[in-house]
């Protein structure tokens, strides 16, 4: 049974991470997760249509029940955020998948979260 599926709309996305293993540690291997990497346009429209938010995200994440979720990912607009985090653009995308899955696995933005955060980007090694 495969629990974890990467789909693109775009061109160019990071690759190289251990999507699935930091998925895994996150949510568990039972979990049921789609990850989505979108251009500027798809992400701004899954924001207005399912959050009736008209910003464009870095970052959408979509429970669809107790053990199956979706995160949509727009890597352009981490190209450009990354280095407001001292991140590479590749692990700033690492690390909005983290943060994607903490708020599946129910957690908000505040302290707990980031130490969430930063304790995965240092088990994982991203930089």
């Amino acid at each position: 049974m495969n629990t974890f599926s990467i789909t693109s709309t775009i061109k160019r996305y990071p690759i190289d991470h251990p999507y699935e293993n930091i998925k895994n540690k996150i949510l568990g291997v039972k979990y049921e997760l789609s990850l989505t990497f979108v251009g500027k346009t798809r992400a701004t429209k899954l924001n207005k249509k399912y959050r009736n938010k008209t910003y464009l995200p870095n970052v959408l994440s979509f429970p669809l029940s107790l053990n199956n979720g979706e995160i949509f990912i727009c890597p352009l607009v981490a190209k450009s955020e990354a280095s407001e985090y001292d991140l590479s653009p590749d692990g700033y995308v690492a690390f909005l998948f983290i943060h994607g899955l903490l708020h599946l696995k129910g957690y908000d933005h505040g302290d707990t979260m980031d130490k969430m955060e930063q304790k995965y980007l240092k088990m994982f090694n991203i930089s």
